[in-house]
């Protein structure tokens, strides 16, 4: 037999193994279980950290803001969570050291981390600096870096541990005037591979979340620039409607049950699905089509088109009544609205 053939065969009988113990894997129980949420105030991360404290998982949230880090306490403590909520900026490794400690102190140990924390900026390239790529990047990918450094002493002395890394389909596939969280969602699931591959031999199991539009209410935290009612209007409708977008308490229940798991790999709606397979089979196709979809969305004019605004601040401005309508009830559930 040539050395080609033994070595494909070794290959192919260790691919065997390691799913066969993939699939022997028992799911974490998470009952009393310590879980940290990273901007877990608000949005997704909220509904993470209630659907992690409804299966019995003791949960620290994490935000810089103290009166949405209020509001989410009383949320979950009506819900009987038992939670600690800890102020804490990602962009500051210190910060999240300080607060895994709290976590530690508190409990006396880590089994769970949720990256969640990001920041989206939409408008077109035209109008973006270095400063927007460089806070998108410190947010959204070297936020999960410090998280996983800090992270990583407490699970590896309590025996392993789990990650969760809430990427974006921006992540797989090029998306036109969302280009600084583009670029960073890709560092991110980058990494989230990676640490995938290189913390299991430490029985830390590390899956990769991709959402496609989610019905979190968010639309109202993102940053426009550009025509920003213009860019508010296309962002809100997909972020709102059921033909775009997913309810974010199922979204919420099919990443935990994937952590329970231990899975690898999660894309959440069809439409992710669906857009990833395309960007697989014909990536220039496929990019060439979003060229085409770039040149429809909103150009950069109006008054000062290089200053950013959030959409809270143009809630109700050039988007036809009822079309937001799902996205707002989810923003009062959610706490995305700051009241």
């Amino acid at each position: 037999m040539r050395r080609s053939s033994v070595a494909a065969a070794a290959l192919a009988g260790g691919v065997a193994f390691v799913a066969l113990r993939a699939l022997r894997r028992r799911p974490l129980d998470l009952e009393g279980r310590v879980a940290l949420v990273t901007g877990g105030s608000r949005g997704l991360g909220l509904l993470l950290a209630r659907e992690l404290g409804a299966r019995g998982a003791c949960v620290a949230i994490c935000a810089r803001d103290e009166a949405e880090l209020g509001r989410a306490e009383e949320d979950l403590r009506g819900r009987n969570v038992r939670v600690l909520c800890v102020r804490c900026d990602v962009t500051d490794p210190d910060a999240l050291v300080s607060a895994v400690e709290a976590v530690r102190r508190r409990w006396g140990r880590l089994d769970v981390l949720v990256n969640n924390a990001g920041v989206i900026q939409v408008g077109p390239l035209e109008v973006m600096t270095r400063e927007d790529f460089e806070r998108a990047l410190q947010v959204n990918a070297m936020g999960f870096v410090s998280g996983v450094l800090a992270a990583l002493p407490v699970m590896r002395a309590c025996g392993g541990g789990r990650i969760v890394n809430i990427g974006s389909i921006g992540g797989e596939v090029p998306l036109p005037h969302l280009l600084p969280y583009v670029f960073s969602k890709y560092a991110a699931v980058g990494l989230s591979e990676g640490l995938r591959v290189e913390l299991a031999k430490h029985g830390i199991i590390v899956t990769t979340v991709i959402p496609g539009l989610m019905r979190t209410g968010s639309i109202y935290q993102a940053r426009f620039k550009g025509d920003r009612e213009a860019e508010l209007a296309w962002f809100g409708a997909g972020g709102s409607l059921r033909l775009t977008s997913m309810d974010a308490d199922r979204a919420a229940r099919r990443i935990v049950a994937a952590l329970e798991r231990g899975e690898a790999y999660v894309t959440l709606s069809w439409q992710a699905t669906l857009v990833r397979l395309a960007h697989a089979l014909a990536p220039g196709l496929f990019a060439d089509v979003m060229g085409l979809v770039d040149r429809v969305l909103p150009a950069p004019d109006g008054e000062d088109p290089g200053e950013e605004r959030r959409g809270l601040e143009m809630r109700g401005s050039r988007v036809p009544p009822g079309v937001t309508r799902l996205a707002d009830e989810a923003a009062v559930r959610n706490n995305e609205l700051g009241v």
